[in-house]
């Protein structure tokens, strides 16, 4: 896997190849100081997540906090490509941190746009959260 992505790191997305020289860069220059930080920080998400998901089976949210944005054209910029994408994380990376299985399943639309309930569970009840998509989807 490594000399594969070294030998093909041009067809990266850019986003993948900004996150990971921000990673290397982060990570070379300031001594784990930030990796320690977020460490921290994932665990009290995670309990927090946890205390709610012990009152509850599921959470709902929206997949997005707003409505999607327009694609960026296709001479668009660096910085205009990876605002947009990261812009679009801001209600599904904390899973990512957290392990809590999640998924969006589509729910409607506003102002022609498509818009995402997300469902997310508590750890290793993957099948809760699958049961429940299924079941919004029939609906």
């Amino acid at each position: 896997m490594l000399a594969a992505l070294r030998e093909r790191a041009n067809e990266l997305p850019h986003t993948i190849k900004a996150g990971m020289l921000l990673g290397r860069y982060l990570a070379d220059d300031c001594g784990g100081r930030y990796y320690a930080k977020t460490q921290n920080l994932r665990r009290r998400l995670r309990r927090e997540y946890d205390e709610a998901l012990a009152r509850f089976d599921l959470l709902l949210m929206p997949t997005l906090p707003f409505p999607t944005l327009p694609i960026p054209s296709e001479g668009a910029s660096l910085g205009e490509v990876l605002s947009h994408s990261w812009t679009m994380l801001a209600n599904t990376s904390p899973f990512n941190l957290t392990g809590h299985p999640a998924i969006s399943v589509p729910c409607g639309e506003t102002e022609g746009k498509p818009v995402g309930l997300m469902l997310i569970g508590r750890h290793f009840d993957e099948m809760t959260v699958l049961k429940a998509a299924s079941a919004y989807e029939r609906r």
